[in-house]
């Protein structure tokens, strides 16, 4: 549930790497318990923004502002209050379930008698209790993934960053996994998620930004992003070319189609983020 408190606050955030500038002047905000996505094509600037917003990388110029600790002068706190689940699952292969999160667990220096009631704790509330002693390579991906994040909030961070979490999954386990993300949040996270789906964006988040450039270059709901360029839109295929033109209601999408020839099929549907995407970036999402 989100609240109006703020947990992510950075202002201006300049990153150059010698003269090329990745990302600039850049303001974000995220609020304590939503689901944050961040969208934006290859070569956008999210993975340099995201690496401020995590610590790895400081900023050239701006400021970042972790549940209310400034990454500068209250780095450790700031980092205690953050987990990170990467793209490329890091566990141990070769060894438990378990034995993965303990060590996790043992870099937050969680004191010995804590981990394993900690372990219980969330791996009950997860379903991960029959997969705890096995071995990482003896699972499938979807729990491969879930272990990894488990892992990665053992230390009850209030930030969770998932990078591509769903990334290399089938169907069933993509949606098996979102809800598991909808139940990290329904426990008062707050998630901060990139993806290259865009209906994964669409389906989970309460917010979404898209980047492009070095620059954010818009943020809100999926649904007034949606209609900001208009809530219906017509698909007409023209010289076996796809084209889509967006309205602000399926009455005037309506009459736009009457105007057509009987040669140019069009199909009237509702605007989706990929529409926006494709809108505000001219490219689709990789």
């Amino acid at each position: 549930m989100r609240t109006d408190n703020v947990v992510i606050e950075a202002k201006g955030i300049t990153k150059r790497f010698d003269e090329f500038e990745a990302v600039r002047d850049v303001d974000v905000t995220v609020y304590e318990g939503e689901i944050f996505g961040f969208l934006g094509p290859n070569g956008a600037g999210k993975t340099t923004t995201i690496r401020m917003l995590t610590t790895i990388t400081p900023p050239n110029s701006g400021t970042i502002s972790i549940a209310g600790h400034d990454i500068v002068t209250s780095s450790i706190q700031a980092k205690q209050a953050i987990g990170i689940s990467q793209q490329h699952i890091s566990l141990d292969k070769e060894i438990t379930v378990r034995d993965n999160i303990k060590h996790h667990a043992m870099l937050h220096k969680i004191p010995k008698k804590e981990i394993e009631r900690r372990i219980t704790e969330i791996s009950g509330m997860m379903g991960l209790d029959p997969f705890l002693d096995r071995d990482v390579e003896e699972l499938s991906g979807g729990w491969k993934r879930k272990a990894s994040i488990i892992s990665s909030m053992i230390h009850h961070p209030k930030i969770l960053f998932l990078d591509e979490p769903t990334a290399g999954l089938d169907t069933q386990s993509r949606h098996l996994l979102w809800d598991f993300i909808r139940e990290l949040n329904n426990t008062g996270m707050t998630i901060f998620l990139t993806t290259h789906y865009i209906e994964e964006a669409e389906d989970l988040c309460d917010r979404v930004a898209i980047m492009n450039k070095g620059k954010i270059i818009a943020t809100d709901s999926p649904k007034e992003l949606c209609k900001s360029i208009g809530s219906s839109t017509v698909e007409i295929m023209e010289n076996r070319r796809k084209r889509s033109v967006q309205f602000p209601d399926r009455t005037s999408a309506k009459e736009y189609i009457g105007t057509l020839s009987e040669d140019m099929p069009a199909t009237l549907r509702r605007t989706t983020l990929e529409d926006v995407f494709l809108k505000l970036t001219g490219v689709g999402l990789e």
